[in-house]
């Protein structure tokens, strides 16, 4: 048997981001993502809560969240933590094997796959590839 999938709907992204939004709201001032699911938080995040969407321009960036969907295995975020150590780092959900852990993130899951809406195609076209 597969690993279990959870797919969530464009209404569960909202829910989550609000609950992201009350852990953060205090300490952000600007959001960006990391590609390409986080791209699309930051942006769906900018837009809801009125917060900058950080667009590279400024070298001060003290209130500067980075957004992603996952921390699974942590690899990204470790590579941009790397090269960009700011002091905010959130995800929608984290896996405790992450080698990264943000400094906020909505819910742990375990080793479920997590089909957020953006990826629902591209789920089916990797599965009908691995199924062969």
């Amino acid at each position: 048997m597969g690993v279990k999938k959870v797919y969530l709907t464009w209404d569960d992204i909202n829910v989550l981001l609000d609950k992201l939004h009350e852990q953060v709201k205090d300490e952000v001032s600007m959001v960006t993502g990391l590609p390409r699911g986080g791209t699309i938080l930051a942006i769906l995040y900018s837009h809801r809560f009125d917060v900058e969407y950080f667009d590279g321009t400024s070298n001060h960036y003290p209130h500067l969240m980075i957004l992603d969907d996952i921390a699974d295995t942590g690899q990204t975020f470790k590579k941009v933590y790397d090269c960009c150590p700011v002091p905010i780092y959130a995800s929608i959900h984290y896996k405790k094997q992450s080698i990264f852990k943000p400094n906020y993130y909505v819910e742990e899951v375990g080793p479920e796959w997590i089909v957020y809406p953006w990826e629902k195609e591209d789920a089916k076209t990797i599965q009908d590839y691995l199924d062969n």
